[in-house]
C-alpha cells in the first residue's frame, strides 16, 4: 500500500489526518492581552487542546517561542549584542516550555522538555535520540532553547525538530487564519491563500516563517500548515484535516 493510502486508511480510523506533528506555537501568543509574559487562561487552553490531540491518538512535538519575554533580534537592533540577546531568547523558550509542562502534566498529559542548551538542573538535554524514544512512548516533546545556536530563530528550530523526528506536518499557530499577501491586520486588501508551494511561499517572501524554516521543510518534504492559534479548538480541528488554515505542500 502506498504511503499516501496507508495515510488516508489511519485518517478514517482515528479520524485524524496527521498523526505526527511538530507544533509551533509563538511566545506572544502566550500573553494573551496582556503585554508581557504569560496569560494562564491562554496557557491552560492551549494545553487543553493539546491534550485533546493526544487523546485522540496524534503523536506531538511542541516548540514555544519566547518573545512574550525577550527577542535576541530586538536587543540588537537596540543595539545590544545580537549573541548574548539570542541565548536571553533561548532561554525565554526554556521557561516557556516549563510553563506549558506543567499545564500539560495537570491535564494528566505525559511529557518532557528536552532543551538544546544545556540546563541540566530543570530538563533533559536534546538528542534526536532521546526525542524519538519519548515521542514513540506516547510523550508529548517540548523542545526548548531553539536550535542552541544564535542567529536562528525558533522558526528554524521547528522545521528541524519537524525533519529530525520524521513528522507528518509542521503545524504554525498564529494571530491570523492562514497565510496572507500582506499582514490583513494593517491592509484590509491582503489577499487569504488556500493552498501554496513552499517554493511559491519563498518566491513571494511571505512573512509566515523565516525562509531557513520554508526550505528546510521543503526539502524534507513536510507540509507546513499555518491557523490561529487564538480561534479555540483549532488545532484539533487542523489536526482532523477541517478547521481553516493554508496548507504549504511540495
Amino acid at each position: 500500500m502506498a504511503d499516501a493510502e496507508k495515510r488516508e486508511t489511519a485518517a478514517g480510523a482515528t479520524g485524524l489526518r496527521w498523526h505526527k506533528v511538530l507544533l509551533k506555537v509563538s511566545g506572544e501568543a502566550l500573553m494573551g492581552s496582556r503585554g508581557f509574559g504569560i496569560d494562564p487562561a491562554v496557557l491552560d487552553r492551549i494545553a487543553s487542546e493539546v491534550a485533546e490531540g493526544v487523546r485522540l491518538g496524534a503523536r506531538i512535538g511542541l516548540v514555544v517561542g519566547g518573545g512574550n519575554f525577550v527577542r535576541g533580534a530586538k536587543i540588537a537592533a537596540d543595539g545590544g549584542d545580537r549573541v548574548a540577546g539570542d541565548h536571553m531568547g533561548m532561554l525565554a523558550t526554556v521557561m516557556n516550555c516549563l510553563a506549558m509542562k506543567a499545564a500539560l502534566v495537570h491535564r494528566g498529559v505525559p511529557c518532557v522538555v528536552l532543551s538544546a542548551l544545556v540546563v541540566p538542573a530543570i530538563c533533559e538535554t536534546f538528542t534526536q535520540r532521546a526525542a524519538v524514544e519519548h515521542m514513540d512512548a506516547g510523550r508529548v516533546v517540548l523542545f526548548a532553547g531553539g536550535t542552541g545556536n544564535p542567529f536562528f530563530t525558533t522558526d528554524s528550530a521547528a522545521a528541524l525538530r519537524a525533519a529530525e523526528l520524521g513528522c507528518d506536518a509542521l503545524m504554525k499557530g498564529t494571530n491570523v487564519d492562514g497565510i496572507y499577501s500582506a499582514d490583513p491586520r494593517n491592509d484590509p486588501a491582503a489577499v487569504r491563500y488556500e493552498t501554496l508551494t513552499h517554493q511559491e511561499v519563498l518566491a513571494r517572501d511571505l512573512a509566515v516563517m523565516d525562509a531557513a524554516a520554508i526550505a528546510l521543510a521543503r526539502d524534507n518534504g513536510i507540509p507546513v500548515i499555518v491557523f490561529s492559534i487564538k480561534e479555540p479548538g483549532e488545532f484539533v480541528d487542523v489536526l482532523r484535516g477541517a478547521g481553516r488554515a493554508t496548507v504549504v505542500t511540495g
